[in-house]
């Protein structure tokens, strides 16, 4: 899969800007650049120069200057991708970018892949290829906390974590193979005992990597908030005032919210993906049954789920709503659950108190007059399990990971009945196999099938 070939791209947004910067990797890199770049010191050849350099000049063609730039040099092996890589400064014209790539396409470059300068980086040994797939997480990243975890993940949090488990694993695979060898003379290489503890820590670490992914997964994409309740409690009107704008349609009629509608804010850092539903209610139409449908499942779907109660109506009904509140709790028993009484405008001190005192943990506030509000985002943030984050550890975001992962805990958890029922060694020796191959599997240590890397760096963008 290794090319030798000279590759170029565009590595900054397309479009028109203050900058644009194009970069070369290929063992000709610096030889085709500087055939057609001119420093503003006469004499002077990139070829020279040292690694890790910035050379001003123009980029000319036949004695045409397409423009001035900023050339940096990066010689193999220490550049991001191992080989010789030119990046070139140039001014942010559409027509100066095409100018310059379509002049090194026709002298011995071609356009990269999606991610390919990332996969010669991985292919040379630069990164593993968790790294690499990190670093597309990074480029993505919206949120402090969703860059974080990518960047502990670009820095080989996993591989960490991984490395030497699979290398003291690796070993015993080393010895029992051995006592195969030696089947007839009744010997063990392997000490049972330190064999034990360490297939209990495997088993430990990869339970605890598998749990993070729920978590990470989350934090990834938005941790999605489904806003539940009655027709009419304010569930649009609380919607828009999170998000600062007219997301959702806010009517006095009854169900006007006939389908979920969905939008993302960050608050401290943490991405939270709320999701307004249809009003829970009897009804006989047909469509506003289906709006109904669907909120049940979005509130099956997410994380944390808001239960958005209208205050005049529950000091009028108390009981009522509080056997609503049981059954959503018997409903969604593994969900985080906030109730939140609106409208509290319209109460009294008098009523308020009765509220509080009603409910344990309510959050009052009027989606309105903004009141509330950034109670409600504190308890958010609260709710969010961020101490993880806070001690650096790994948390697994990437779904490949999580497949390996629980593909390794299957083939250790069958090496661990085969030691306690003290089958033949050579039966659970394939399980060990297998254990390994997964675990290699995460950081490319181990044989990658080409259409797997095909498909991670064919999510990148052309310029990385």
């Amino acid at each position: 899969m290794i090319k030798n070939d000279t590759i170029i791209a565009l590595a900054t947004p397309a479009g028109v800007g203050a900058i644009s910067v194009i970069r070369l990797s290929g063992e000709k890199a610096i030889d085709i650049v500087d055939a057609f770049f001119k420093s503003v010191r006469k004499g002077k050849s990139l070829k020279n120069q040292k690694s890790h350099t910035i050379h001003l000049g123009h980029i000319v063609q036949n004695d045409v200057v397409l423009d001035e730039v900023l050339v940096s040099v990066f010689k193999n092996p220490n550049s991001y991708t191992g080989e010789n890589v030119i990046e070139i400064s140039c001014h942010g014209s559409s027509f100066i970018q095409q100018e310059i790539i379509q002049l090194f396409l026709q002298n011995g470059c071609r356009m990269a892949d999606n991610g390919e300068f990332t996969m010669r980086a991985f292919l040379n040994g630069k990164m593993d290829l968790s790294q690499a797939e990190a670093v597309a997480d990074v480029i993505a990243s919206n949120s402090a906390a969703s860059h974080q975890m990518a960047i502990q993940q670009m820095r080989g949090g996993i591989t960490n974590e991984l490395k030497e488990l699979r290398a003291q694993l690796l070993d015993f695979a080393a010895l029992i193979e051995l006592e195969l060898d030696f089947s007839g003379e009744d010997v063990e290489f392997a000490d049972r005992t330190k064999f034990k503890e360490l297939v209990s820590k495997i088993t430990f670490v990869l339970k605890r990597l598998i749990d993070s992914f729920s978590f990470g997964n989350a934090m990834k994409y938005g941790i999605p908030v489904a806003i539940i309740g009655e027709p009419n409690v304010g569930k649009s009107t609380l919607l828009n005032t999170l998000l600062n704008e007219e997301k959702a349609i806010v009517s006095d009629i009854a169900g006007t919210t006939r389908d979920a509608i969905e939008d993302e804010i960050i608050i401290d850092g943490v991405a939270f993906r709320f999701i307004d539903t249809a009003g829970i209610r009897k009804t006989e139409d047909v469509i506003e049954s289906i709006g109904i449908k669907k909120a049940y499942e979005k509130a099956d779907n997410a994380q944390l789920i808001i239960f958005l109660i209208d205050a005049n109506k529950f000091i009028h009904s108390s009981e009522e709503f509080l056997q609503e509140i049981e059954v959503i709790k018997e409903r969604f028993p593994n969900k985080r659950l906030l109730v939140i009484a609106n409208k509290i405008d319209t109460l009294s001190c008098h009523d308020i108190s009765i509220l509080e005192s009603e409910i344990d943990n309510l959050i009052l506030l009027s989606a309105k007059n903004k009141t509330g509000i950034d109670a409600l985002k504190t308890e958010l943030t609260s709710l969010v399990n961020i101490g993880a984050l806070s001690n650096n550890e790994t948390i697994v975001t990437n779904s490949r990971h999580f497949e390996a992962l629980n593909n390794a805990l299957t083939a250790i958890t069958s090496v661990q009945q085969g030691i306690d029922l003290e089958i033949s060694t050579d039966l659970f020796s394939i399980d060990i196999r297998e254990c390994l191959r997964h675990l290699g599997a995460i950081t490319g240590d181990y044989d990658v099938d080409k259409d797997i890397l095909g498909h991670i760096f064919g999510n990148f963008c052309i310029g990385k």
